[in-house]
């Protein structure tokens, strides 16, 4: 398994290259500093995964080119931020997971694996300024939202969304149609006030904290 990792610090990228490494029976990682060599390294080839730290210069750039251009292929962002609003930023422009450096390194390789088998990894992030903070209160199972106007279903379905589960195996975890799930989706989108999944993802997993 190929991974391009772009980030603009030696001491990083070795710490991240062996860690992957460590994790990933086969993985080999390709460290570069700039956007120039990622895309270079794109060029001759595309890899299973792409970390990268948007502090390069021009890496929002480059994670808006790689959605664009290539829209299979994985990016995780590895960011100094925890702010609900970057996280939002870096996943509307194509991320498919968002990990701040103080996370710990099993929910690193975690956000990984997730990434890897088709998720999007989304970690606990910071209750947006304006939202007046909310006491915990969550059911057995699911968290409770009970701010969202969405029926017990929704919930689920909103659930499963944080899990990076695909309407198709939402649609098996539930016992019904695909047709279903979506609408289920749409729902749970307008209820959010978003128009993306990984949005949804965002805002759920900040106001189940």
């Amino acid at each position: 398994m190929k991974v391009l990792l772009v980030d603009a610090f030696p001491m990083v990228r070795a710490a991240l290259t062996g860690l992957v490494e460590q994790h990933f029976a086969g993985a080999q990682v390709q460290g570069v500093d700039t956007t120039a060599a990622a895309r270079a390294a794109l060029a001759q080839g595309l890899p299973r995964l792409v970390l990268l730290d948007l502090r390069v210069d021009g890496g929002f750039e480059l994670l808006q080119q790689i959605h664009r251009e290539h829209l299979m292929l994985p990016v995780v962002v590895i960011s100094g931020s925890d702010e609900t609003e970057d996280a939002l930023q870096a996943i509307g422009a194509g991320a498919m997971g968002y990990v701040p450096e103080r996370s710990d390194l099993n929910m690193l390789v975690q956000a990984l694996q997730l990434v890897l088998a088709g998720g999007t990894y989304v970690p606990p992030l910071k209750p947006r300024a304006e939202e007046a903070p909310t006491a915990a209160s969550a059911a057995p199972v699911l968290p409770d939202w009970a701010e969202l106007p969405l029926t017990p279903r929704q919930k689920h379905v909103l659930h499963l969304l944080t899990q990076g589960l695909s309407n198709k195996l939402i649609a098996r975890e539930l016992g019904v149609s695909v047709d279903t799930v979506k609408d289920h989706v749409a729902a749970v989108l307008k209820a959010l006030g978003v128009n993306s999944r990984t949005q949804a993802v965002v805002i759920a997993t900040q106001k189940a904290r």
